[in-house]
């Protein structure tokens, strides 16, 4: 045992049929300090901490509160030893306030929501959270959100707290308050886990750094006494590097010239504003800003599926050699020009892919079009679903899995990989590697950087 260790795991393992998610993993946190937990995605991270928090049962192993052995079976247990858990994907009612949401479901008797809004604002003051105890969810931002989660533990009474990958979608201003308040935790005495994959974040906020590689734990380092290239390397279980290449593009072409475009939405709200630029082929053209700025209505109106007020979108066709206008096209007509264009959405499920239907199915979304006969044919979809699946290194028990089923990064490869294999001669993609552990990030950035190597126009917000 540590000298004061809050939580110990010996030897716990997990798995869901054929699949391990944990393996003989050991792990200790001290009271005191902020443990990161870090690994690829689908590496075990999650299913470990919910076993913590209850919310699954290991089918074997031990774990140890302040050195005493015990028994989590549920939630409620967890809560009962002082665990609580803030999960990626928040657990809130949104017509109730802040206030309604931290109490929910506690057995204190007869509520007195006043007496508990002054109790949650002595935690906000404590800890420096920025919480108004009446606003409804639904007018909160993630932020806000977040920050009722956390203190619904807190208000619990709990001083083991896990973060399941808090980072995700806040802001960087939001990210270092954050921090900030996860350290006055710490001085306070809290025992603090937090899974992520970004590691300039765990080198800044950690005390200690746990490394989990395909289920298995690999081992713990102090934050001070390790580096990116040291974690990357426990993580990955091998060097990684990015072969970037600057070189100037050979012979570019002006592949796609934006002139002057407008799109005003239907509350009469400027989304783009007079916006020109060219992507040349051979080039990857980087697109930056604030999420929410026009990028979304930006690559929507190029792919066909935005109206725009004014402006022109012209495309160099390479096969007939004509300069076409693709403003107000549909992304049928666009195909029918023999314009090559691909698009990877933000919005993966919502719009990339179907989650219902299997990896086949959606490589066919893009192909069934150019079948002569009145049958599908399936069998190039299939061939290009397990290329897809080699190449890229995607986890999936077959080609036939629902894609819902798979994790984040692996939808954002059968994505990427689709739209690649439509030898495309522009190729957009709207913040492919979010949510992506170091070894996927890097895989999809060299395959933009082939794409432009291949004299493809690549256009990267």
């Amino acid at each position: 045992m540590g000298l004061n260790a809050a939580i110990e795991l010996k030897n716990i393992s997990k798995s869901f049929g054929s699949i391990v998610a944990n393996k003989d993993v050991c792990l200790t946190v001290n009271r005191g300090e902020i443990l990161s937990i870090l690994g690829e995605n689908g590496s075990g991270k999650t299913t470990l901490m919910n076993m913590i928090a209850g919310i699954y049962y290991p089918d074997h192993g031990q774990i140890f509160i302040d050195g005493k052995e015990v028994v989590i079976r549920s939630p409620k247990d967890a809560l009962d030893y002082k665990i609580g858990m803030v999960h990626q994907h928040f657990k809130l009612v949104d017509v109730f306030s802040a206030t309604e949401n931290i109490i929910l479901g506690l057995d204190e008797g007869k509520f007195n929501v006043k007496k508990s809004a002054e109790r949650i604002k002595k935690i906000s003051e404590q800890y420096g959270f920025d919480i108004d105890p009446n606003k409804k969810i639904y007018e909160m931002s993630v932020s806000e959100k977040q920050t009722v989660e956390i203190i619904k533990v807190l208000y619990r009474g709990a001083d083991i707290l896990i973060l399941d990958e808090p980072t995700a979608v806040l802001t960087p201003q939001e990210t270092l308050k954050l921090f900030d308040v996860l350290r006055r935790m710490r001085d306070d005495g809290k025992a603090i886990i937090i899974i992520t994959h970004k590691l300039h974040e765990v080198l800044s906020l950690s005390d200690r750094v746990s490394v989990l590689r395909k289920g298995e734990y690999i081992g713990t380092v102090k934050t001070a006494e390790t580096n990116e290239s040291e974690l990357t390397e426990m993580m990955v279980g091998k060097k990684i590097s990015l072969n970037i290449d600057r070189s100037e593009p050979v012979d570019p072409v002006d592949r796609l010239i934006v002139k002057d475009i407008n799109c005003i939405n239907r509350e009469g709200v400027k989304l783009l504003d007079n916006i020109s630029f060219t992507a040349r082929s051979g080039e990857i053209l980087g697109i930056a800003g604030i999420a929410g700025s026009g990028q979304r209505e930006l690559l929507e109106s190029i792919a066909g599926l935005q109206h725009l007020n004014s402006g022109e979108i012209l495309y160099n066709n390479p096969k007939t050699g004509n300069q076409d206008n693709l403003r107000d096209k549909t992304p049928m007509q666009i195909r029918e020009l023999g314009v090559r264009l691909s698009f990877v959405p933000e919005d993966r499920l919502g719009m990339g892919l179907v989650g219902n239907m299997d990896i086949v199915d959606n490589m066919m979304l893009r192909s069934y079009r150019k079948g002569k006969s009145a049958f599908l044919e399936r069998k190039k979809p299939k061939t290009l679903a397990e290329k897809v699946i080699s190449d890229l290194e995607v986890v999936t028990p077959s080609a036939n899995t629902p894609v819902r089923r798979l994790s984040g990064g692996n939808v954002q490869k059968v994505l990427v990989g689709r739209e690649i294999a439509s030898s495309p001669t522009v190729f957009m993609a709207a913040y492919p590697v979010r949510g992506l552990d170091i070894n996927s990030s890097y895989l999809i950035y060299n395959l933009l950087n082939q794409q432009k190597e291949k004299g493809v126009a690549v256009i990267f917000v």
